[in-house]
């Protein structure tokens, strides 16, 4: 079933549009089982597609924190930037940076370690992540992407 959901992805977005269907049940599916979606709806044709994936392209900001957890596991910990580029009202064009929160396990420490310094151009590719922690009896809560692939550019 997994394959054909890529399939359908595909399919839907490598010809970016089809409006030149008529209704809902002309949208190719390749065995996916489809369900009527609310009007206008194109993309998507299943009803419990859900995926939690972050890509990220910017440059390190913080040098990462290594931590050795109760477990024995080494975790990184650091910040990055990603810049957007937008338009205003007037058609100037505005800059917004974004500042996440990265944690990375494994092989990735190592590399981190080694070769993570501060204004590096990376990418990675990852999932979003909630924890809580308690500081003077009150709850915390951090939200972060937890790293499972990364290329430094």
């Amino acid at each position: 079933m997994q394959n054909n959901i890529e399939q359908a992805y595909d399919e839907i977005f490598s010809c970016c549009t089809y409006s030149h269907l008529k209704t809902l049940d002309e949208v190719p599916n390749h065995g996916v089982v489809a369900e009527k979606l609310p009007h206008g709806s194109i993309f998507f044709t299943t009803k419990h597609i859900k995926m939690n994936h972050v890509n990220l392209i910017g440059k390190l900001t913080s040098a990462p924190r290594f931590y050795i957890l109760p477990s024995g596991r080494k975790v990184a910990q650091f910040t990055m930037a990603t810049k957007e580029t937008f338009l205003d009202q007037e058609g100037n064009t505005k800059n917004k940076s974004h500042w996440h929160r990265v944690s990375a396990w494994g092989r990735w420490t190592q590399v981190l370690e080694e070769l993570g310094t501060v204004g590096m151009d990376m990418a990675i590719e990852g999932k979003l992540t909630t924890r809580f922690y308690k500081k003077s009896g009150e709850k915390r809560f951090i939200s972060e992407v937890e790293v499972n692939d990364l290329i430094i550019m």
